[in-house]
């Protein structure tokens, strides 16, 4: 008898970053009726469930992973309602939803952070949260050398009750997210109550944000490389990935086998194989980000080598391996592989990739229409790692401007208001959906026959990738009948033998450069 898989052993998610999707009430963020208004064109895109990123109630710092109120929606995207709305519509079109969830870190708006400042040292309240003397004459340095992965120090100093500098709290990200103490049983009690608040409202599943970081060293030594770049993590870094973090998600895994069709999705920035399999074990998440791919250049050895290690991890755990291009968090792809035409033909022969391996597909707003990245000016950006960093480190906010839907100048159909939260450029008129509805050949057109055909394939679970040596720039591997061949070179090459099925880019009697196809194979 054939095993059946879960649901998300072979599901397309779209991520959706709400404030950027569609704003359905003309102030210039987007919001969940927004999306709600939009799900036709994402069941056409052919997608089985959505990650929306934080819509929980925020002051918004961090764009909703600075979350005051876990068991609430913020009236910025609509409320409680909005969330309940989108749910059942997407559900009657058989898509899936799933959320993001935030447990390394709470805002410093949240009543728990307030209640820890105005209590002071000592206190049961501090003990939800990471308080440290300083060090140095009257505690005037901080506890250890951790910095922010946004910039600048990881800890910042509190004024006491009685109004003199105290004590110092730890936030691996911005000073308005502190971390919480996951080694207090209150936390993970609370987190439950998250849990099942969300399950019980029909949430499919979760995507777990900093999934690597709940759990710290005992004694918080000092980093050996405090001066590593902002968003670059090591496997050798004691703010992330300590032995302790295993217990937390086996607690968040005993809650989600009361919800058997419920998925959770590690946010793993950890590269060793050994420690990302320790992740999928089977009491505890489901599945788990590989970003491998998305760290890998418009290079056949750097493609082929990202893709073997990610099989490799996932076979480690016997779990379903994960892909994506982007998301966030990093440089759109069409950017990161050259800008223009070239990174844009590179980005579709990417994505035939991405969609041609067996596993769960991730892809991101704007993905599909191959937008680029934006080169914002200074007096709009809103990441906090531009002021974290001294106005160094841009940020993303590059790769949140909101979708261009139709029109020929902002806010393309976004929204009702051209003062969008984010300002969209003046010659996205070629990328919108309504352009690119009208063109076969768009990036548009070939993500949707690419993940129609990969849903006729549904025999690709599970199946294994065989890899074949055609040419030095080239990237080709057999999986479940079809042969996928990536063109990373200067000069076209020979196409193989097989019914050709879907390319990047015109193909004949070659596959040209920095393009794609698939080719069905005979049984053979």
């Amino acid at each position: 008898m054939t095993e059946i898989q879960p649901w998300w052993s072979n599901s397309v998610f779209y991520q959706v970053y709400p404030r950027s999707f569609q704003d359905s009430n003309g102030d210039g963020v987007g919001d969940l009726d927004g999306v709600t208004s939009r799900l036709d064109y994402l069941a056409d895109l052919g997608v089985d469930a959505l990650w929306l990123n934080p819509v929980m109630v925020s002051p918004m710092v961090d764009h909703g992973y600075d979350v005051a109120d876990p068991r609430d929606v913020d009236p910025l995207f609509g409320g409680l309602g909005a969330l309940e709305r989108l749910i059942d519509a997407a559900h009657a079109r058989n898509i899936r939803v799933t959320m993001d969830l935030v447990p390394n870190h709470s805002s410093s708006q949240h009543p728990w952070f307030q209640a820890a400042l105005a209590a002071g040292p000592g206190t049961e309240q501090r003990e939800r949260y990471i308080f440290r003397d300083g060090t140095g004459p009257g505690g005037l340095h901080p506890p250890n050398n951790w910095v922010s992965v946004f910039g600048g120090h990881a800890w910042t100093r509190v004024v006491e009750p009685d109004g003199n500098p105290g004590q110092w709290y730890l936030h691996l990200f911005d000073a308005e997210q502190p971390d919480l103490n996951w080694e207090n049983p209150e936390i993970a009690e609370d987190l439950e109550k998250t849990l099942r608040f969300w399950l019980d409202r029909g949430v499919d599943g979760f995507r777990i944000d900093v999934a690597h970081g709940m759990a710290k060293p005992p004694g918080l030594p000092d980093m050996r490389n405090p001066d590593l770049p902002m968003l670059t993590l090591d496997d050798d870094d004691p703010r992330f990935n300590h032995d302790d973090v295993h217990d937390h998600h086996r607690g968040i895994r005993r809650v989600l086998n009361d919800y058997p069709e419920a998925v959770t999705i590690g946010e793993i920035w950890v590269f060793d194989n050994e420690d990302f399999a320790k992740y999928l074990r089977p009491d505890e998440l489901h599945l788990g980000f590989n970003f491998r791919l998305v760290r890998a250049g418009f290079d056949a050895a750097e493609i082929r080598e990202a893709i073997e290690n990610s099989l490799a991890a996932a076979a480690l755990a016997d779990s379903t391996p994960t892909w994506c291009l982007s998301n966030h968090d990093v440089e759109r792809e069409v950017s990161r592989y050259g800008d223009g035409d070239v990174g844009r033909r590179r980005a579709e022969a990417m994505a035939l990739v991405m969609l041609a391996l067996p596993g769960t597909v991730f892809v991101y707003t704007g993905e599909e229409l191959g937008l680029p990245n934006v080169d914002l000016p200074d007096e709009v950006l809103q990441d906090p790692t531009w002021e974290r960093s001294g106005r160094e480190e841009r940020g993303r906010d590059g790769c949140r401007v909101p979708m261009p839907w139709s029109g020929d100048r902002p806010p393309y159909g976004f929204s009702d208001t051209a003062d969008t939260w984010l300002p969209m450029p003046p010659d996205w008129a070629a990328l919108t959906v309504a352009a690119q509805d009208a063109d076969a050949d768009s990036t548009l057109a070939l993500y949707r026959r690419a993940i129609a055909l990969r849903h006729q394939r549904g025999d690709v679970v599970g199946r294994p990738v065989e890899f074949v040596d055609l040419a030095p720039d080239v990237v080709a591997f057999r999986t479940a009948g079809m042969l996928c061949v990536l063109n990373a070179g200067a000069s076209p090459v020979p196409l193989p033998a097989g019914e050709l099925l879907l390319a990047s880019a015109p193909a004949v009697d070659a596959v040209p450069a920095d393009a794609a196809v698939w080719l069905r194979l005979d049984d053979h």
